[in-house]
């Protein structure tokens, strides 16, 4: 039986083999990649690439081996086409990306919507975002805000994304697929729900409870020590709305003390959320196709095959152009059952080149990619 370190020379032979014979491949796929410039013919070939893994799977001779050189030749390839997708990027085969970079969002006579009532947390969010002298106005549903400046009627939505208790908003990443609407900023705001009860109410005399579900279950354990009735509404800023139209002293709501402010609530009680931490990003989206030059976030979204590794091989870009993916969500295509579409935020700015870099390749390899905005 071989010795160990003579066996692990042996392995330090091969290794080095398998290097230099890596380096002169990947001077032959710099080759590939001037012809492609030159004529303009795709980096990506998926059949010339199941053509050759079928062919090097073939020169194996058990099924282990197998799967493993088609692992290797799959990484191999990929390193292949990010060294082209670079290299027509030092060549200035760029591609221009549709979006205009500005020095700041013109604001100053910006019409902004929102969704919900007066004294929803979006209102709040907006305030803090645009100042409490902005031009506002309210619709019912996200899609109307949406609708709203596709259509010209706002120049800014506010839109809750995510929730750092209850998870991310899908109705507002699926609207940001089906709109030409971007995103050019965020606002977090920390969420404290207050109980609120018309002038002179008192707990004791509270008997029925109004708010949004998800802002009862986040208060479960403080109403656990009250035997009040729980009443779901479309969201807080109706429920504060409701209480003080109605001046009942045993009705109470929970919103955020904002609201106890527009409608002239008195807080029975702070924090009533068990949470300290809670907190909701905010997605500031406009019609235009604009970034901001001091950006630090990308949103993108996109579709894969639906096969075996396709996402890995997405998400490797980030990697290779050394780009620090911070959030990924997925949500079902509606018309395709079983399939996904991921959304993706990560640190970076349009005009950077490992971004651009970056946005090549994933376009180039997913069915669908699109950018959601730069913020």
């Amino acid at each position: 039986m071989a010795d160990l370190l003579e066996l692990r020379a042996q392995l330090d032979e091969i290794d080095e083999d398998i290097v230099r014979l890596y380096e002169k491949r990947m001077d032959l796929c710099g080759q590939v990649a001037e012809y492609k410039i030159s004529t303009g013919k795709k980096v990506l070939d998926r059949q010339r690439e199941k053509e050759k893994l079928a062919k090097v799977k073939s020169l194996t001779h058990n099924d282990f081996n197998s799967h493993g050189v088609e692992e290797l030749f799959e990484q191999i390839i990929a390193m292949s086409r990010k060294l082209q997708y670079r290299m027509l990027s030092e060549s200035g085969v760029q591609g221009k990306l549709p979006f205009i970079g500005v020095d700041e969002l013109d604001t100053s006579r910006a019409r902004v919507v929102f969704q919900g009532a007066e004294g929803a947390y979006s209102q709040a969010a907006m305030q803090k975002f645009f100042g409490d002298e902005v031009k506002s106005f309210h619709v019912e549903s996200f899609r109307e805000a949406m609708e709203a400046i596709d259509e010209g009627a706002a120049d800014f939505a506010v839109l809750p994304i995510e929730n750092s208790t209850a998870g991310f908003i899908s109705e507002n990443y699926d609207l940001l697929v089906e709109f030409e609407n971007y995103i050019v900023g965020e606002q977090i705001l920390k969420i404290e729900h207050c109980l609120l009860g018309v002038p002179g109410a008192r707990l004791e005399d509270i008997r029925t409870v109004y708010s949004h579900p998800q802002s009862l279950m986040q208060s479960a354990r403080f109403l656990a020590d009250h035997d009040w009735q729980q009443i779901s509404m479309q969201n807080n800023a109706f429920a504060a709305k409701k209480v003080a139209e109605e001046q009942d002293r045993t009705q109470a709501a929970i919103a955020g003390e904002h609201a106890a402010k527009i409608y002239g609530l008195e807080v029975l009680k702070k924090g009533v959320n068990q949470c300290d931490s809670n907190s909701t990003r905010f997605i500031i989206v406009t019609n235009q196709k604009i970034f901001r030059r001091d950006a630090k976030k990308i949103s993108i979204c996109f579709e894969v095959p639906h096969e075996s590794g396709s996402l890995y091989h997405m998400l490797s870009h980030f990697i290779y152009n050394n780009l620090n993916m911070t959030k990924i969500e997925s949500r079902p295509i509606p018309e395709r059952s079983w399939e996904y579409r991921f959304f993706v935020d990560f640190d970076g700015n349009l005009a950077d080149g490992a971004v651009k870099n970056a946005i090549r390749g994933l376009r180039e390899e997913a069915l669908n990619m699109k950018i959601l905005g730069n913020y």
